[in-house]
């Protein structure tokens, strides 16, 4: 499905927020808990950090802190093997990490999510605080509508630096993922539409592309009207979750090559154990991105995709913690219809 990427330093580079997750211990409310689980979170980090656990090499953009926490996300983000080379830091008397606090539901109480992040570092990035170099260096540079949604100023700069990344070889990678907590529908859908054009791997709900982005018509005849109307799209992939419960999910994903009008879907994970569903969406875009820098087909991004997400949602915290390994042996016993061991050993 790919042509042949030219070499760089770096297979992926994703730019975004850094935040510092809080959740109550168990399955304890926000307003009990008097102890909270310290964690990093943010979907561009969970994305490129799942993919360096693969084995490939990613970076991250962002703007953190220059203080002790601001020091925490840092190692957090060297410890998944993610590059820190295009980290800067924020030495300004109004420096602040962004927070979020995430409590986990059960039936019949869904899973919270409350934010503390206006005003962050992050907030106040600008692309001259990166080496223009960075345009250079990435196969892939990837984004997600969350940043775009932080306000105008950032959207600004990190739109000017998918444009950049593009007029420079590299793939652009685009996960709509769209908060309506963030920003309206309409100025989101204003924005998307002008950045398509510089985009070539789509990732995007079925449910964004019909309410937000307003199209009709089966998930097929969608991803194939936006293929003939953006020419550089080179894949689309939607993900298909089903919520038994908040502790048990059936996932799948829908997945089009455009050049070729050819689509793919697998038998989905069913009854998955959700420990953590955070982060789960994400862990599907690394695992896509992977098996397309891996293997340049949209099948191969599929089952790499869809186990990292079915995984991911077993592990608590934002980020995957797998290896090869380890997603290729859920890809086996996915697709084996014999017997399954029950443990590893």
């Amino acid at each position: 499905m790919l042509d042949k990427l030219p070499g760089k330093d770096f297979d992926v580079i994703g730019i975004g927020e850094v935040m510092l997750r809080l959740s109550p211990v168990g399955k304890e409310r926000i307003s009990q808990s008097e102890t909270f689980d310290k964690m990093a979170g943010g979907s561009e980090l969970n994305v490129v950090s799942g993919i360096s656990q693969l084995g490939l090499r990613t970076g991250i953009i962002t703007k953190l802190p220059a203080n002790e926490i601001g020091s925490f996300i840092k190692n957090k983000i060297r410890y998944s093997g993610t590059s820190d080379d295009y980290i800067t830091y924020d030495t300004g008397d109004s420096k602040r990490l962004g927070i979020y606090y995430y409590e986990s539901g059960a039936f019949p109480r869904v899973s919270m999510v409350s934010y503390d992040r206006a005003g962050s570092s992050f907030t106040r990035f600008r692309r001259s605080d990166v080496d223009p170099s960075v345009y250079r260096s990435s196969k892939i540079f990837h984004v997600s509508g969350i940043t775009l949604g932080l306000g105008a100023d950032i959207r600004s700069e990190v739109c000017e630096m998918m444009r950049e990344f593009s007029e420079n070889g590299a793939l652009v990678s685009f996960d709509v993922n769209y908060r309506a907590a963030l920003w309206d529908e309409a100025t989101a859908r204003d924005t998307v539409l002008s950045i398509l054009p510089c985009v070539n791997l789509l990732f995007v709900s079925e449910e964004t592309l019909r309410r937000m982005l307003g199209r009709s018509g089966t998930l097929s005849e969608i991803h194939l009207q936006l293929a003939s109307e953006y020419p550089g799209l080179k894949m689309i992939a939607s993900t298909m979750r089903t919520v038994v419960s908040p502790t048990r999910h059936d996932f799948t994903s829908f997945i089009t090559d455009c050049a070729e009008k050819r689509h793919f879907s697998e038998e989905p994970y069913r009854d998955i154990e959700v420990v953590d569903r955070i982060g789960s969406g994400d862990a599907y875009v690394a695992g896509a991105l992977y098996g397309l820098l891996r293997y340049g087909d949209i099948e191969r991004a599929a089952l790499y995709g869809d186990a990292m997400s079915a995984v991911k949602n077993t592990i608590p915290g934002d980020m995957t913690v797998c290896s090869l390994e380890d997603i290729e042996r859920v890809i086996s016993s996915h697709n084996d219809t014999g017997f399954h061991s029950e443990m590893v050993r």
